[in-house]
């Protein structure tokens, strides 16, 4: 029951954790692998965009840059889009205060960075200010005139978890390039496809690309939270397989026992022609019979109280988190994991004090 809960409350809040990051992360990002900008203009961009299976193509521009509010300031990620960006991700939905505007002068940052500037989404009255260096020999002893400046309107802030909200300001691309000092270049494609057509697209676009481009799926992009995923779900699964071993010292004691207590009656069934295999199978049985009964009754409860969780949300958040009650998903794999576990572990605990005990009380 508790690798069941467990197991299904670590799945959820996986799930839950992969579900923000793929709010702001494409299905494939395309970016350079020397130098940190190129020209999608290119046919081979042009190729990519019209092959099937390719629903969304958005150039995208960032850069690290300064935002100022009167006397508040941090540094922050600019990432200039297109009007694709939000086709291809529904990003409005994440936008907590205000509304997802990137027209004219507006921006949309992580609510963070809003608690750090003190913003205020839709406020006409008090412009963010946002700061880059100029590219190339400025010329000039004085600072400023080595910096771009854009001023522009907070119209709504998103929330997706602190690593995006206190660092990412999205702008419209050709904001982001008048900022940053670009012409048509980018920093990288992101692209919406087909789920199904995923991995032969993007072997496809590899292709079409060359060795000059890194193409990455979504696992890839954050191949680090992945991986902590996967391994902090199995030394999770170890540690409890370790608890559940503990545990059946209970059948072993129970076997132990029963064997001690059965003492005359196995000598009766020896007499009677029972060998010692025979005699063995009925208490190996016995004990698989303990095994099995705690394995189905823990399965069921198990399940049940995660199907209450997901259906009433019998443990919830307090106010201000992404989810309001905590996220559980049952997988099928890890039921029968657990099945073959336990009921390996149980057949151990049962094999050993019977062929130990029975050969120790059986004079043949």
């Amino acid at each position: 029951m508790a690798l069941v809960i467990v197991l299904s409350a670590f799945n959820g809040l996986s799930d839950l954790v992969q579900s923000l990051y793929n709010s702001f992360d494409a299905d494939i990002q395309i970016t350079a692998v020397h130098g940190k900008t190129f020209d999608p203009s290119g046919p081979a961009f042009q190729s990519v965009k019209s092959m099937p299976g390719v629903l969304h193509f958005n150039e995208v521009v960032e850069g690290n840059a300064l935002l100022k509010l009167e006397d508040k300031q941090t540094v922050a990620t600019i990432k200039g889009v297109s009007s694709e960006y939000n086709r291809m991700n529904g990003f409005d939905s994440l936008v907590q205060e205000g509304s997802y505007n990137l027209s004219k002068n507006n921006l949309v940052m992580g609510i963070g960075l809003s608690y750090v500037l003190e913003a205020r989404a839709g406020d006409p009255f008090s412009p963010i200010s946002i700061y880059a260096p100029k590219r190339g020999d400025i010329g000039s002893i004085n600072p400023e005139d080595g910096l771009n400046e854009l001023k522009m309107y907070a119209s709504g802030f998103f929330a997706i978890n602190d690593e995006f909200d206190y660092k990412y300001v999205l702008i419209d691309i050709q904001k982001a390039r008048s900022l940053l000092d670009y012409t048509n270049q980018v920093t990288s494609i992101e692209l919406g496809v087909k789920e199904a057509d995923l991995p032969a697209i993007q072997q496809q676009i590899q292709d079409q690309l060359g060795a000059s481009f890194y193409v990455k799926n979504k696992e890839e992009q954050n191949a680090l939270l992945y991986k902590t995923l996967r391994s902090e779900k199995l030394w999770t699964f170890i540690i409890l397989v370790f608890i559940l071993v503990i545990a059946t010292f209970n059948v072993i004691g129970s076997l132990t026992m029963l064997i001690i207590e059965k003492k005359k009656d196995i000598t009766t069934l020896h007499s009677l022609g029972a060998d010692r295999s025979l005699i063995q199978k009925i208490f190996l049985t016995e004990g698989m019979l303990i095994t099995f009964v705690g394995l189905l009754m823990g399965l069921l409860l198990g399940v049940l109280i995660c199907w209450l969780q997901i259906k009433f949300s019998l443990i919830q958040f307090s106010e201000g988190y992404v989810v309001n009650a905590y996220p559980i998903k049952v997988e099928v794999m890890d039921l029968l994991l657990i099945c073959v576990v336990v009921l390996l572990i149980g057949f151990f605990a049962a094999w050993y004090p019977v062929r130990l005990f029975t050969k120790k009380y059986m004079t043949i």
